[in-house]
């Protein structure tokens, strides 16, 4: 059985496209293009399922045409429409790059002075200019390059520099 842990949300499924068992995908991290993977999991009813990518192309820049193995019809695709999209965590781990910012949810903030842990992130808010970590707790920090020192995938932590009063706010 897959665990919420051992995942990240890149995305939602949409509507049906065509009647051969394509859906659109509507995704916030292109990884499934990035790394070498064979399958996506969807959350289907509080369950998460791997499905298996028989192809996609992309529509636009956060927008992919999916068709998934053994989903031959448009009636079996529609069953999947608003499913979110997950992708394991192990798969993007294997990345060379920086690891996107979907993927830093779940992560611990430590303090680099006194490697105190701050909390856990919940979400990354970029409807401003400025990205935010979102804690579970309801506290906002700036998701700034400056503040951040090291992030450490296997462990799932993001060591980082506190402004002081930050966390008396």
């Amino acid at each position: 059985m897959i665990k919420k842990e051992e995942v990240y949300k890149i995305g939602r499924l949409g509507r049906t496209h065509g009647v051969k068992g394509e859906i659109s995908f509507q995704f916030e991290d292109d990884i499934f293009d990035r790394v070498d993977a064979d399958y996506l999991i969807l959350n289907i009813d509080g369950i998460l399922v791997p499905f298996f990518m028989e192809e996609y192309r992309f529509r636009s820049d956060a927008v992919a045409l999916m068709k998934f193995c053994d989903i031959d019809s448009q009636e079996r695709a529609s069953e999947l429409t608003g499913c979110d999209v997950f992708f394991p965590r192990h798969l993007a781990e294997d990345e060379k790059e920086e690891p996107s910012l979907a993927s830093l949810v779940g992560f611990d903030l430590v303090e680099a002075e006194g490697k105190r842990k701050i909390g856990t992130i919940a979400s990354i808010d970029d409807s401003t200019i400025n990205l935010l970590f979102e804690l579970e707790d309801g506290r906002l920090i700036p998701a700034t390059n400056e503040l951040i020192e090291q992030i450490n995938t296997k462990e799932r932590t993001i060591l980082m520099q506190i402004p002081e009063g930050l966390l008396e706010l």
